[in-house]
């Protein structure tokens, strides 16, 4: 438990950032999650908007740092390419 002001303050402040963090986490997954359906379901025109939608979410979840920048372009990257593989 913490004993400080400053520490009881950090532990207010690390409380707020991981609900926000969790709220960009689950925003991301439910856009990632979008495109997989659309792709499993064979819709490329559903797959190329969801796609378009969710790229700029995962950028920004990057950005904020709630994943590392080079695995929200890798996601970015192999979901693009699963895309532009359904014919």
């Amino acid at each position: 438990m913490a004993n400080t002001t400053s520490a009881k303050k950090a532990t207010r402040k690390i409380a707020r950032r991981t609900e926000v963090n969790k709220a960009r986490r689950s925003r991301m997954r439910t856009f990632v999650r979008k495109i997989e359906d659309a792709l499993a379901s064979g819709d490329k025109a559903a797959a190329t908007a969801a796609l378009k939608a969710a790229e700029p979410v995962l950028m920004r979840a990057a950005q904020k740092g709630v994943v590392h920048k080079r695995t929200a372009s890798r996601k970015v990257a192999r979901l693009t390419h699963a895309v532009s593989k359904l014919a």
